[in-house]
């Protein structure tokens, strides 16, 4: 039983690689995970708290939080959360936080409502070695068979509808 106690932490696995180039694995992941959604959670604060963006990254990085909190071992974290290796999920809350600075500096939420965007429109030829990506023609059998059931749900009136249905008086 004491060895059990005391014993289990000790024998945790510990990650020898992440199989990524140029990832190194943290020892301490869990603990840099919650320092880095706690962070995230205090900066997002600076948002308005109707936009979508701040209620987005409110909503899963208390959901990526609560998991941290609850599981010790970093396999459990990352089973549970589905997001790739912890590794991944500590450069992404960087990123994150990173992002919510400049969000902030930006300001896209400042618009004003009367603000009007101006539409430039450009004549000019598009160079042929430029995508157009333009869906080709479908086959004819499409347009057949579109046509036939045009012309088929025309014809047809359901049997239980009767002329006192006010849905189909015209």
């Amino acid at each position: 039983m004491f060895l059990r106690a005391i014993g289990r932490p000790l024998l945790a696995k510990v990650k020898q690689t992440t199989g990524i180039v140029g990832l190194d694995v943290v020892p301490n992941a869990r603990a840099v995970l919650i320092d880095l959604y706690s962070k995230t959670l205090k900066e997002i604060q600076a948002v308005p708290e109707d936009e979508g963006y701040r209620k987005a990254v409110e909503s899963f990085t208390r959901h990526r939080l609560n998991v941290c909190k609850e599981e010790e071992d970093w396999e459990a974290i990352e089973k549970r959360l589905g997001c790739g290796q912890v590794e991944e999920l500590i450069e992404e809350a960087q990123d994150e936080l990173t992002l919510i600075g400049k969000m902030i500096e930006w300001d896209p939420w400042g618009v004003p409502d009367d603000y009007e965007c101006e539409v430039i429109e450009n004549d000019a030829p598009i160079p042929k070695h430029v995508p157009q990506h333009r869906p080709g023609p479908l086959p004819e059998d499409f347009y057949r068979t579109l046509e036939a059931l045009i012309s088929e749900s025309k014809t047809k009136i359901p049997a239980a509808a009767t002329s006192t249905d006010p849905q189909l008086k015209e």
